[in-house]
C-alpha cells in the first residue's frame, strides 16, 4: 500500500506571544501543496524503515514514520511492518515534510489494518508527534493558532494560480529562526485573508521569521525579491525557512532560469 505525503506552505506567520512553557503562540495559514514524498507500507518479519531519494541525517530509528507506527503498535498490538520512504520534500525548509510523512503513516496503518480510527482519533495521535502533524490528517487549508496545532477552516483556493517553491542549498534550524524573534500582536488578523484578493496579500500578510532569518541568510531574501521581480503576486518564506514560495497568475517564459541555480523544487 502506498501514499504520497504532501508538503504545506505557510501563508503568513505571526509570532504573537511567548508561552509559559517556553513555546510561542502563532497565527498562520497552512495550505497544502502537491509537492510530495512517497511512502509504502508492507508486511515484514521485522519492523524497519528504508529511505531513498534525499539523504536524511541522524538515527533512522528516530524518524517520525517509525514514531507514528510505535504509537499505534502500543495500543493495537500491530504486527511488524516495513516502510519505504522516497524522500522528495526537503527538510529544514518550512514545508512540513517530516510531519506529513508521520501523518500519512498513521493513515496508512489505519487503512492497512482496518483499525477504523476516526479523523479525530488520528488527529489525537498526530498531536503526540508534532505541532503541525495534525494538519496533514485532514489536509485542508486552515487558520492555525496556539503552537500551530489549533485549527479553524479557512476558505482559500489557489487552483487558478501557479505556485512555485524554491529552496537554496542550505537549511534553517527552527531554534536559529526563533533566537531573535520579538513576539507582537499582528496589525492584520490573518484569518481575514479569505476576504482579501490574492493580489493584495503582499500589503497585509507577513512572515515574522523573515525579520530574523533574512539578515542571517540574505540569499533567501534575494530569492523572494527575484520572484516579485518576475511578476509574482505574492511571495514569502514558508515557516521558518529556508524555502520560499511564490504565487503567480502566469509563470514568465524565462522562469526556468532558476533551475540553473539548483533551487527550484516545485512548480
Amino acid at each position: 500500500m502506498i501514499a504520497f505525503p504532501n508538503a504545506k506552505i505557510n501563508i503568513g506567520l505571526n509570532v504573537v506571544s511567548r508561552r509559559d512553557d517556553g513555546y510561542h503562540n502563532l497565527e498562520t495559514i497552512f495550505y497544502p501543496v502537491k509537492l510530495a514524498d512517497a511512502l509504502e507500507l508492507a508486511n515484514s518479519d521485522t519492523t524497519e524503515l528504508t529511505i531513498s531519494g534525499m539523504t536524511i541525517g541522524g538515527d533512522i530509528n528516530h524518524n517520525l514514520v517509525l514514531k507514528a507506527f510505535r504509537l499505534l503498535e502500543a495500543d493495537f498490538s500491530l504486527p511488524p511492518v516495513k516502510f519505504h520512504l522516497h524522500k522528495i520534500i526537503p527538510f529544514g525548509a518550512g514545508l512540513g515534510g517530516g510531519s506529513s510523512d508521520a501523518a500519512f503513516a498513521l493513515k496508512l496503518l489505519n487503512e492497512y489494518f482496518q483499525l477504523q480510527l476516526s479523523s479525530e482519533r488520528l488527529t489525537g495521535y498526530a498531536r503526540k508527534i508534532g505541532a503541525d502533524c495534525p494538519f496533514f490528517i485532514e489536509n485542508r487549508p486552515v487558520f492555525a493558532t496556539g503552537i500551530g496545532d489549533q485549527f479553524q477552516p479557512v476558505h482559500i483556493n489557489l487552483d487558478d494560480f501557479k505556485i512555485v517553491i524554491l529552496k537554496p542549498p542550505f537549511e534553517v534550524s527552527t531554534p536559529e529562526a526563533y533566537k531573535n524573534i520579538i513576539p507582537a500582536k499582528p496589525s492584520f488578523y490573518l484569518k481575514e485573508i479569505e476576504n482579501v484578493p490574492v493580489e493584495q496579500w503582499k500589503d497585509f500578510v507577513v512572515n515574522d521569521f523573515e525579520k530574523t532569518v533574512f539578515p542571517l541568510y540574505p540569499e533567501i531574501e534575494s530569492i523572494k525579491k527575484s520572484l516579485y521581480g518576475m511578476g509574482a503576486v505574492y511571495a514569502s518564506m514558508s515557516g521558518s525557512g529556508s524555502a520560499v514560495f511564490a504565487i503567480f497568475r502566469h509563470l514568465p517564459a524565462d522562469f526556468d532560469k532558476f533551475t540553473q541555480k539548483g533551487i527550484l523544487i516545485y512548480r
